[in-house]
């Protein structure tokens, strides 16, 4: 009777440990937690309209994920979105120059923020500013104005 509820517990155990480990995995594919931040530098981005980015979207460059957006917030001076990009430290010879654009990926619609490297030869410095920027595309203006112009 003992022997059987030894086994009873280590199954118990081991079903925890799998929930866990499977939790775990979901949350890192999904990219709502990192286990640990990688070293590297923080630049702002404004844009005038951000569409549905969310803090720890991927930022992309030439299709290879350089960073990550940390925070999204309302600047009220200007009433456009600031966003705080974090690049990887290994990515430090990105070019002054670079343009920062939001865009879409995949039937879901998730967004990321994209890069397109300038041809400067001074490096993006840490606390910089991405001046070049293009904001979201917001489907629902674009069919407005479709739909606007066929009653024309």
């Amino acid at each position: 009777m003992a022997s059987q509820r030894t086994i009873e517990i280590w199954v118990g155990v081991f079903v925890a440990a799998g929930l866990a480990a499977l939790m775990v995995l979901a949350l890192q594919i999904a990219g709502l937690t990192e286990l640990r931040q990688p070293p590297g530098y923080q630049v702002t981005a404004y844009f005038d309209n951000v569409g549905g980015l969310r803090e720890k979207a991927p930022v992309n460059m030439a299709g290879v994920r350089v960073g990550r957006v940390e925070t999204i917030e309302l600047d009220t001076e200007s009433y456009q979105a600031r966003v705080v990009l974090r690049i990887d430290e290994r990515y430090n010879r990105i070019p002054n120059d670079t343009a920062a654009a939001i865009y879409t990926a995949g039937l879901l619609g998730e967004q990321y923020v994209g890069l397109e490297a300038g041809w400067d030869d001074e490096p993006l410095a840490a606390g910089g500013r991405i001046g070049d920027t293009q904001s979201a595309v917001v489907l629902e203006r674009i069919i407005g104005q479709f739909l606007t112009g066929m009653g024309d």
